[in-house]
């Protein structure tokens, strides 16, 4: 009996390991980067609009998009933080 649940324990632990795991790793790291958002961050959101951070609440971000142009975003729909310190290539 032993014989016929090891090939199957086997496949569950590479799965794991290759996958389950560091799909995990990947979700930790963007949560984390979510909740340390401040004001001067570039962020692209969900949407593919890119923008910088021009004030953060709880749950909420409010996004430059363009010069006067300003939206509020929900920070889980933020796919990706940049970094603060970079200049938009038409400044």
């Amino acid at each position: 009996m032993l014989i016929g649940i090891a090939p199957w324990l086997l496949i569950f632990v590479i799965f794991y390991v290759l996958m389950i795991r560091p799909q995990q790793q990947r979700v930790k790291q963007h949560q984390a980067a979510i909740a340390a958002i401040k004001k001067g961050d570039e962020v692209v959101t969900g949407g593919g609009i890119r923008g910088r951070v021009t004030k953060v609440s709880d749950d909420e971000a409010e996004i430059e998009i363009s010069q006067g142009v300003r939206v509020r975003v929900i920070k889980s729909t933020l796919s990706q933080v940049l970094s603060g310190t970079s200049k938009p290539a038409n400044d």
